[in-house]
């Protein structure tokens, strides 16, 4: 209501606006142009006012949030445009009705001048006001338009011509019902390019609802059966099919939720005949997304809003009208809470200027009192259901705490997902292995992930989610329900704590040793540290069922307290953190340990008890073996006869004659080893350890022998001792990091071998065509100064997915048109990189993303985003911030 009264009073003043373009009113040029300027800029605000009168009423209201200008910041801008055109008129009119002797008009010129310097001022005012408000609504719908651009293409793209789908798909609030709102908009305006168009929300409703109200839109004669009147699915979908054959249609289904919802709703859609119509759908899981566009479709993933975009939105929300030239607010706790979900960003904002900000709460306080916010404001209502959704449809009571779990890390704490499932299997959320009945720990993160719950952070260039964290807003949502549910209690800026605790989480430096007096901590199963603890909470004497025990960001943790956490039997999971320097022998009292990670210790000998621990699976860390294993009767006993269960050790320091290495071969369960050799002074025998290898790589031809992972660092010593390791040999993945002058044979004769990564100063030749014969590779990681020239011929590759390569000269292969033929993803991390490097991206079919390293020049960046763009996929493009590849993650951002 508010716009269209806006409309009408911008169309009932710019007759007048024009009027003062007129002689008559002798305005000098400049203040000329300024009219002409807001003429152009009220026009535009018009016809932008007048399209969001014209969307859909319930796709509307979820544009507002971001896509259209403020309705009181355009009312402002009107009214002062009115004011001094009418002041000018006025003048004008006075002007006329006085006498017009030569006297009084010498007289009146200093009066005219200062009037006119008076309208020049307040133009002016008013365009800078014009200007900023265009550039905001720009900032805000910046991500939004582009992204539409893109959709619109796919739309009004004609080859193939046939049906597609294309699927919007992103966690609740990024806006992804507004961004196709947008597009549907622009579609239904333009006119002639669809001869039918729908909009029907599928959310809690089942695909027959959903049918029959499609049908009701579509049947807008009455000529066929009506949706409100048929039970039966199957007449719904003769119907369907009866109002669009032989029609170029345009149909929104918006939020699907379900795999099945889509496959019983898409049987209502009629072969397309080479007429080319589209189905636009959201959803917010991305396997059901993956599902809608299989066949013949396009996918977009929604970005959260830049730091930027989020502070115009923020405080455009916040800040009532009357105090817009007064500071901003202090944003940055806010921002960091939303996290760039436009939603949550609109949410918090009107609640500040609910409350009357500047003088009611501020954000500090805010943040502090989020969650329960989240709880009981009004306010915040459609954030609650949209979050409760979101928790509540997680099927089962398992994925649930699994969700909950997060609250255990601070909001600012990137979690390893390896170490995150592993806790999760310690706590008994889930089970080691699937079965039919139960939840394992990677189908686990895969389903929160699928959901858009988890954001992943950093990236393994082969595509495996290394750390994780859950998004802003969400994460006040987990904090209320642990909190709620006493399933997490954490300590932080001195917050009471229940008597009665399970899993306690200190946060911060501000621990006082009376608050936690009147706890019982022995009932406590998860305790994690980030920070200082104190003497109470660190007297491990005091716990009895603990199971899992984080304290690697412990500060105030000591060797002393190790001798008190030998005697946890009950732990399952145990990590330590930086000053920690030997582990005691009495480690062999954790019989129940499955993992034990002391990456960020200064452990360099590991006590040989370790590899008596039964139930072991995971052993992590940088460290040598104490020789003592050879005089240990008991330790070779326990692996002679099998009973070790490790599964990872990641791993050990070895010169090459270690005396455990004979031992590697008992331990059955091995699947993960990580090496690093290192020659020291006067050993030249590294027979024991290429015997290990030997043995761990050995190919017993079994069945479903599953993952078998291998890395080895080469540090002042030779690679020479794998030219003599023999076939049959098995691995899965495979990591050589050293000076290698031809390929070692063994590669190439590794059955199963999937990924391999390899880093050397300069790969030859010889070595890059002996890996084109690897036929059943899946990715390649090559890392070097350069590569010697090198083809990739026609079906090179034939089976690779990912192929990133790393260099420090831009000297990348040629590939012929064929090679790679199903090639997904692909990096080229050289910093020098100049254009496309003759590489012709159009000649992989099945290309989905392309990643550079972010210091190319802007040149490149553009032809690699135009060349993306000429690709039937249009694959991202994305560029990965410098420093991030020696540790093989990526935190990327998005360029195309």
């Amino acid at each position: 209501m508010e716009a269209a009264l806006l409309s009408g009073f911008i169309k009932a003043i710019l007759p007048r606006l024009v009027s003062l373009v007129d002689d008559k009113h002798m305005l000098h040029k400049g203040v000329k142009d300024d009219v002409r300027f807001l003429l152009k800029e009220l026009r535009m605000i018009l016809g932008a006012i007048d399209d969001d009168l014209s969307l859909d009423r319930g796709a509307a209201a979820a544009a507002a949030a971001v896509q259209r200008l403020s309705v009181e910041e355009l009312r402002e801008l009107a009214h002062g445009i009115e004011d001094c055109v009418d002041g000018v008129l006025y003048r004008t009119a006075r002007e006329q009705q006085l006498p017009s002797s030569l006297l009084r008009r010498t007289a009146r010129v200093p009066r005219k001048l200062h009037a006119n310097l008076q309208v020049a001022q307040e133009l002016r005012r008013l365009r800078r006001m014009a200007e900023e408000a265009n550039q905001r609504k720009q900032r805000y719908t910046a991500i939004s338009s582009s992204a539409a651009a893109q959709l619109l293409e796919q739309l009004a793209e004609r080859q193939p011509e046939q049906l597609k789908v294309i699927a919007i798909v992103g966690f609740c609030g990024l806006g992804k019902t507004a961004l196709a709102t947008e597009v549907y908009n622009r579609v239904t305006g333009g006119g002639g390019r669809f001869e039918r168009y729908a909009w029907v929300c599928a959310a809690h409703r089942s695909a027959r609802e959903v049918l029959g109200e499609l049908l009701s839109k579509l049947d807008t004669e009455g000529r066929s059966c009506s949706g409100g009147g048929v039970s039966d699915a199957g007449q719904l979908t003769v119907g369907i099919k009866q109002q669009l054959e032989n029609k170029r249609y345009l149909i929104v289904i918006d939020d699907i939720q379900t795999e099945d919802q889509w496959k019983n709703i898409k049987t209502a859609f009629p072969v397309d005949k080479g007429i080319g119509s589209r189905i636009l759908v959201t959803t917010t899981i991305q396997s059901v997304a993956n599902a809608c566009c299989s066949a013949n479709g396009y996918l977009h993933k929604m970005s959260r809003l830049d730091k930027n975009c989020s502070m115009q939105l923020f405080s455009k929300k916040a800040c009532p009208e009357r105090f817009s030239h007064y500071k901003q607010p202090d944003s940055a706790a806010i921002l960091k809470k939303c996290d760039g979900q436009p939603l949550a960003l609109v949410t918090v904002g009107e609640f500040l200027q609910a409350n009357g900000w500047p003088t009611g709460p501020n954000c500090e306080d805010v943040c502090n009192r989020l969650h329960y916010h989240l709880e009981n404001d009004k306010t915040f209502e459609r954030m609650r259901r949209v979050l409760i959704r979101n928790y509540t449809s997680l099927p089962g009571h398992a994925l649930k705490a699994c969700l909950l779990y997060f609250g255990m890390f601070p909001c600012d704490h990137p979690i390893r997902r390896k170490s995150l499932l592993r806790r999760w299997l310690a706590e008994g959320f889930v089970e080691p292995l699937s079965s039919s009945s139960n939840l394992d720990s990677t189908a686990a993160f895969d389903l929160l992930m699928d959901r858009s719950i988890i954001e992943p952070i950093n990236v393994s260039n082969n595509h495996k989610v290394k750390t994780c964290q859950t998004y802003g807003m969400m994460r006040e949502f987990i904090l209320h329900m642990s909190i709620s549910q006493n399933f997490v209690t954490f300590f932080c800026d001195e917050k009471f704590l229940r008597r009665y605790v399970r899993r306690l989480s200190l946060h911060g430096d501000t621990v006082v040793d009376d608050n936690f007096n009147s706890i019982d901590l022995s009932l406590v199963r998860s305790l994690a540290v980030f920070g200082e603890a104190g003497k109470t909470v660190l007297d491990f004497s005091k716990y009895q069922l603990l199971r899992v025990l984080d304290l690697e960001k412990c500060d105030d943790l000591k060797d002393d307290h190790l001798k008190e956490i030998c005697n946890l039997v009950l732990l399952k999971y145990l990590s330590l953190g930086s000053n920690i320097t030997k582990l005691p022998k009495d480690v062999a009292k954790l019989k129940d340990l499955e993992a034990l990670d002391v990456r960020r210790t200064k452990i360099k000998i590991m006590p040989v008890e370790v590899f008596q621990l039964p139930s072991l699976i995971h052993l992590l860390g940088q460290f040598k073996f104490s020789d003592k294993v050879k005089q240990k009767t008991e330790v070779q006993e326990f692996l002679l006869k099998g009973k070790s269960n490790l599964q990872t050790i990641a791993g050990f320091a070895s010169n090459g004659s270690e005396g455990f290495l004979g031992l590697l071969s008992y331990m059955n369960k091995l699947r993960k080893l990580k090496i690093w050799c290192k020659s020291s002074v006067g050993n030249t025998n590294w027979t024991d350890l290429r015997e290990a290898i030997q043995q761990f790589i050995l190919d017993e031809k079994e069945a479903n022998i599953g993952t078998r992972s291998l890395s080895l660092h080469f540090t002042g010593c030779s690679e020479d001792i794998l030219d003599s390791l023999k076939e049959p040999c098995y691995l899965s993945s495979l990591k050589l990091h050293g000076n290698f002058p031809q390929l070692p044979q063994f590669v190439t004769s590794l059955r199963g071998l999937k990924e391999l990564c390899l880093s050397s100063t300069k790969f030859t030749t010889d070595i890059l065509e002996a890996l084109s014969n690897l036929r059943y590779l899946q990715y390649l990681k090559l890392i070097a100064d350069e590569l010697e020239q090198f083809t990739i011929k026609d079906q090179g590759f034939s089976r690779l997915l990912r192929l990133c390569i790393v260099l420090q000269y831009p000297t990348f292969p040629i590939i012929q048109e064929g090679a790679l033929p199903f090639l997904v993803t692909l990096q080229l991390l050289c910093k020098d990189l100049h254009g496309l490097s003759d590489i012709k991206i159009r000649c992989f079919e099945h290309l989905q993303e392309v990643t550079l390293d972010s210091r190319v020049i802007p040149a490149t960046r553009r032809e690699w985003a135009k060349a993306a763009k000429e690709h039937p996929n249009r694959p991202k493009v994305l560029l990965l911030k410098s420093g991030d590849t020696a540790e093989g993650s990526m935190q990327t951002i998005l360029l195309y």
